[in-house]
């Protein structure tokens, strides 16, 4: 599918195919989709746990506010920030650059992110919902449905997941076969309140 066919397609399904099996191959091809997305310094910070058994999905819905979308998919990819990856051996992520180049770019991201949890949170974040938006563009173009989720108990699916205490959980995406199309869009700002060119008004200025 062109992209931007696939932009204009994803919508938020929230019933899919309780039955359907996704095959392990399409598994990988679009975890690979989702890992192509971009992160600052090439940190590539983003992990995807992959929720594919039913009694886990179950125990997600029961704190997702019961949202079906959670236990009917055929994959529910939870996007996780890893808060140190630029510190588990930084070297690996430009390995293939020139030996100067290297050494002061990972200078840069040790010094950078070490000196700032709040940075190391803020980009966990960022490289998390560019990846999210990779995933469901990726999966729309391969015949999939999706749906972006943030309505669950962060910290009860942090403890289903496992999630370790440097890792900070983005959202979830659920991945399947949809039974009924997304409804119509409810309502799009106009273009020229969602675009501002150069700069924004002045206060009290007429534009």
């Amino acid at each position: 599918m062109d992209v931007m066919a696939a932009i204009e397609a994803r919508r938020a399904v929230k019933t899919f195919d309780p039955d359907h099996v996704m095959p392990e191959a399409e598994i990988r091809a679009l975890m690979e989709a989702a890992t192509l997305s971009p992160t600052a310094f090439n940190i590539q910070n983003w992990r995807f746990v992959l929720v594919t058994d039913q009694a886990v999905k179950d125990a997600i819905r029961a704190v997702g506010w019961n949202q079906a979308q959670f236990s009917d998919c055929s994959l529910l990819v939870v996007v996780c920030g890893d808060l140190r990856a630029h510190a588990r051996n930084p070297e690996r992520y430009w390995r293939h650059a020139p030996d100067a180049a290297r050494a002061s770019i990972v200078k840069m991201i040790t010094d950078y992110y070490e000196a700032d949890p709040g940075a190391r949170r803020d980009e966990a974040l960022r490289s998390g919902g560019m990846a999210a938006q990779t995933l469901m563009l990726a999966a729309q173009a391969m015949g999939y449905d999706t749906c972006p989720m943030t309505g669950f108990d962060f910290a009860e699916v942090a403890g289903i997941i496992g999630l370790p205490p440097d890792h900070e959980i983005v959202m979830a995406v659920a991945v399947g076969r949809g039974v009924e199309p997304a409804r119509e869009r409810s309502g799009r700002i106009p273009y020229s309140e969602a675009v501002v060119r150069e700069r924004f008004p002045s206060p009290g200025s007429e534009d």
